[in-house]
């Protein structure tokens, strides 16, 4: 990271249909660990960006019929996969998160990658972002996808990998595909703090509230 990037912390889909429940529990075999682990990470990231005046934006699913297309449909009928993150349900609601007032929150509705959400990709153009930091779920599916349309759109990529964990593959490979495809700089939390302070005091005006 140079001094002249400008970064943003993207949330992605710490909902609790994506978190917490017995659908999610099954998909990981009963073991929720490492789920619960990373979620908690990603939760810590918000605090500690704010606390360095790194902007925060959301990115949060809603999942309902209306607003699924006839591929989506179909893929779900065929494997017996139930809608998620219904409008209005608890299920859509923040894990562990809860945005500040003046924190911006994008919604997919029934996509994967964030820049299909209303006005997403304007807002970062508006902000001037040069660098997006990626902490939420999954790795493999709804950061990967929003990742990749960034990467071609011109921004540096950043994946905190102990706030994210994949859903059908191997965290390692799914993040070394990243870093290969999309040259994402794969980090830590404490790490990206790190840099968070050194660029606070290198450009104040980093802080979202002045900016």
């Amino acid at each position: 990271m140079t001094g002249r990037e400008r970064a943003a912390l993207l949330v992605i889909d710490l909902q609790h249909d994506f978190c917490t429940g017995p659908v999610v529990a099954a998909r990981f075999g009963g073991d929720t660990a490492k789920l619960d682990a990373v979620t908690a990470n990603a939760a810590r990231a918000v605090d500690v960006a704010r606390a360095h005046g790194v902007e925060v934006v959301f990115v949060r699913f809603l999942g309902d019929l209306e607003h699924q297309g006839p591929s989506w449909r179909r893929r779900d009928q065929a494997l017996g996969k139930q809608p998620k993150c219904l409008d209005g349900s608890r299920g859509a609601e923040f894990h562990r998160v809860s945005p500040a007032p003046g924190e911006r929150v994008f919604t997919k509705r029934a996509c994967f990658d964030a820049f299909l959400s209303d006005g997403f990709a304007g807002y970062l153009d508006h902000r001037g972002f040069d660098r997006l930091v990626f902490a939420g779920v999954y790795a493999d599916v709804c950061v990967d996808s929003t990742a990749r349309t960034a990467f071609q759109k011109g921004f540096h990529i950043t994946v905190l990998a102990d706030c994210t964990t994949s859903l059908h593959g191997s965290d390692e490979e799914v993040l070394r595909f990243m870093g290969a495809l999309y040259g994402a700089r794969v980090t830590t939390l404490a790490e990206e703090e790190n840099a968070w302070s050194t660029s606070s005091q290198e450009r104040p005006e980093w802080n979202a509230a002045s900016a």
